[in-house]
């Protein structure tokens, strides 16, 4: 039995051909797709012969990919009737850890990516409330529905990964989300850094007028909800910053 059809943004930036056939490359790519939540926890791969295809890799290359993968303990490969290869999400890190690459990024830079992010997340939503398909409407909520769901800081930048990647993908834009996926792979395990369990909700629920804005097909006040949202985020980093004092 073959693997459910895959989701649109994913198509375009997932399962696509790799630009070096290397077992290395094969398994970036997949921590990639895992850390920023594109593949969730528990679901199937496609097969080896499909997964193969797509990426444009040998079979012994993909499963010397997979393999590293399972080291990782990201992947799981079950045998027999139902079996596959399947995805198991990231453990969560002790805290002082994710605040170590935190520790080592300047004020003048956590402003400078935040401005960075708040232009690509702005663009994106103005564009995706303008172009969004209905079927990505719905996408965006489940999605949003799975960030409130969420219990760990790594389960929640996943989701939270996975929602600003879908607004690019309804901007129909294949270069906003590839610098959603760049900027999310840079600084995601940061954001959520300085949200402790008291405000999680009231930080989950920036995100409701936000999709409602795209929704309503109102880009100008998307595009300002999304700017607001990147800057709160930014603020928060920049407050946590510095009451960790110097590296």
């Amino acid at each position: 039995m073959g693997a459910p059809p895959i989701a649109t943004v994913r198509t375009r930036t997932l399962f696509v051909p790799l630009d070096g056939g290397r077992a290395e490359t094969v398994a970036q790519r997949l921590i990639d797709a895992i850390a920023l939540g594109l593949l969730l926890d528990g679901e199937r791969l496609p097969t080896e012969t499909d997964l193969a295809g797509q990426l444009g890799v040998s079979i012994g290359t993909l499963r010397d990919g997979l393999a590293a993968l399972r080291t990782l303990g990201l992947v799981e490969t079950r045998r027999g009737r139902g079996g596959g290869s399947f995805v198991r999400a990231p453990r969560e890190q002790h805290r002082a850890r994710l605040e170590l690459p935190l520790r080592h990024r300047s004020l003048h830079e956590l402003r400078d990516i935040g401005d960075h992010r708040g232009a690509i997340a702005g663009a994106a939503s103005r564009l995706a409330a303008e172009r969004a398909l209905d079927g990505e409407l719905a996408t965006l909520r489940e999605h949003v529905e799975r960030l409130r769901a969420a219990a760990t800081l790594t389960d929640r930048r996943r989701a939270d990964a996975r929602i600003h990647i879908e607004i690019a993908a309804a901007a129909q834009s294949p270069r906003l989300v590839r610098e959603e996926m760049e900027l999310w792979s840079a600084v995601g395990d940061l954001v959520w850094l300085p949200v402790g369990e008291g405000n999680a909700a009231a930080v989950i629920a920036e995100h409701e007028p936000l999709i409602d804005a795209i929704a309503s097909r109102e880009p100008q006040r998307a595009r300002e909800l999304a700017e607001r949202h990147v800057a709160a985020e930014t603020e928060r980093l920049l407050e946590l910053r510095l009451a960790l004092g110097e590296p």
